[in-house]
């Protein structure tokens, strides 16, 4: 339309990040790695045998865009792993530390608490529980 000015990359890049994609984590203001921004789930997530985290241990489910722990007791936590900082997904865990691509902030995988700025509010924590032998995450509210 002559006169009208186009909308700007930016413009039209946080309009498709607030579109909802298919994903486990939260909603986000910046796009991931794909150009999309992770999603809440909708529905409860499947991530494999209850054997695959060890007692003390934490493991990244990347496609899904989660992490679990297990405590020495026996506990499961599960996490959002979207940085709650410009909501990048975090695809890197190393020993118990999350570390987010985009700025470098750092996340407990245990705790979900900030280890490293720029973040400064902890990951979400997301409900888990264990059915027929089997870890599964529920949508965060």
């Amino acid at each position: 339309m002559p006169g009208r000015p186009l909308p700007s990359r930016r413009t039209v890049l946080r309009s498709a990040a607030a579109a909802p994609v298919a994903g486990l984590g939260l909603a986000a203001c910046s796009p991931g790695d794909d150009g999309a921004a992770p999603a809440r789930p909708t529905a409860p997530v499947d991530l494999g045998a209850e054997g695959a985290v060890a007692g003390g241990e934490a493991k990244l489910y990347r496609d899904e865009n989660v992490v679990v722990s297990r405590g020495e007791d026996g506990a499961l936590k599960a996490f959002s792993t979207v940085c709650t900082h410009a909501g990048c997904p975090i695809k890197k865990l190393e020993g118990a530390k999350l570390v987010c691509p985009c700025h470098g902030s750092e996340f407990d995988a245990r705790s979900g608490e900030v280890l490293h700025a720029p973040a400064t509010v902890a990951l979400v924590e997301l409900p888990v529980e264990v059915k027929q032998g089997r870890i599964v995450v529920s949508p965060g509210t």
